[in-house]
């Protein structure tokens, strides 16, 4: 068996090299994402680059969340890259250490740093995305944000004497507040009595509570109000339900979301798709280390380290298609989610291990 000091040797090696590349690449996000939104924002009047860099602060750690499988490989591959340039590797096995005893600790790292992803990162994440959209949404423009959807969808909230067709550029606070916000009175007839336009809305005590609006009314004309209220019979619970992003929603919520989608009726494939992508990471990231394990076990020779790195790049490009594509087929609705979530987690792990059983153990 390895010895503990070995282990953790390696062990802290690997998480001191991921840490590295997180640190790095969270910059990198940042600055991006800043100067992005700068940069499609500066000319409104309500930018501040105070504003700006909040916000930007705020949308990293879901950007991170999505980048952390990435991070483990290149963190992987630069790990155990390093351990075969310094022969460390050569000494181990000539020690009699196998392949699977040093790649142990490495692994368990992987399992543990998805298991913070989800445990403590995501929440965290979830609830920083949906205070930098609330904020966002003080912006104008016609933009949509790049987090969640790109279209709002239109909902029908019905009325004693008719129904009212409520439609918005954005939304914030998990669909309680609207940004661009559009309500059309229809009557019994079917002839569009009242038109309001309002910069922001929020609902709140059975009432669209609205700032900067105009209201187009047949044979009124044209008003402008500074506040407006409308009555709503649409429940914020429906709301939350179908205008929420899933990424907004920490994972303990995402149950409980799924529950009440579907008492309304309402598929809930989103956030059931989410959900099982979220709790699939800390594999996916095992998956990503045995990947990388495959491109950077041999010993390195020279101007062979650059194929190496690019074999498990691409490799791990190809594992983040196929996640890409499942999940896509999951919201969809053609696979059932949590077929979609696990199914290329599956195939990347079977991968890994039987190609290390193939040259390990022939």
């Amino acid at each position: 068996m390895i010895g503990r000091t070995l282990s953790s040797y390696f062990f802290r090696r690997y998480l001191a090299t991921f840490g590295q590349f997180f640190v790095g690449i969270c910059l990198i996000a940042y600055l991006v994402d800043f100067t992005e939104f700068s940069r499609v924002k500066s000319s409104l009047p309500e930018f501040t680059v105070q504003a700006a860099l909040l916000i930007s602060a705020l949308r990293v750690p879901i950007i991170m969340q999505t980048a952390v499988p990435f991070i483990v490989l290149f963190a992987a591959i630069a790990s155990l890259l390093a351990l075969n340039r310094r022969y460390e590797l050569v000494v181990a096995r000539s020690a009699g250490v196998s392949a699977w005893q040093f790649l142990a600790p490495i692994c368990v790292a992987s399992l543990m740093i998805g298991l913070l992803a989800i445990l403590v990162f995501n929440p965290l994440a979830a609830r920083a995305l949906s205070f930098s959209q609330e904020l966002e949404s003080a912006f104008g423009g016609a933009s949509p944000s790049r987090f969640g959807r790109e279209q709002i969808p239109w909902l029908r909230q019905r009325l004693d004497d008719g129904s009212m067709i409520v439609g918005a550029r954005k939304t914030a606070q998990n669909g309680l507040m609207l940004t661009g916000a559009m309500f059309m009175k229809i009557d019994n007839a079917g002839s569009i009595v009242e038109r309001v336009d309002a910069q922001r809305a929020e609902l709140s005590d059975g009432k669209w509570h609205m700032e900067t609006v105009v209201r187009y009314r047949p044979g009124e004309g044209t008003r402008k109000f500074d506040t407006y209220e409308i009555e709503s019979t649409l429940r914020p619970e429906f709301l939350e339900e179908r205008m929420a992003f899933p990424e907004t929603v920490p994972i303990y919520e995402l149950p409980r979301k799924m529950q009440v989608a579907w008492s309304f009726g309402l598929s809930g494939r989103e956030y059931a798709m989410h959900f099982h992508s979220m709790v699939a990471l800390p594999i996916l990231l095992v998956a990503m280390t045995l990947i990388a394990a495959t491109v950077s076990m041999r010993f390195v020779r020279m101007g062979q380290s650059a194929s190496m790195i690019l074999g498990g790049v691409v490799a791990g490009f190809l594992l983040y298609v196929m996640t890409v594509l499942a999940k896509s087929f999951g919201t969809a609705g053609f696979v059932p989610p949590v077929v979609a979530a696990w199914a290329p987690v599956i195939v990347a792990m079977f991968f890994g291990v039987t190609f290390l059983l193939y040259r390990e153990d022939g």
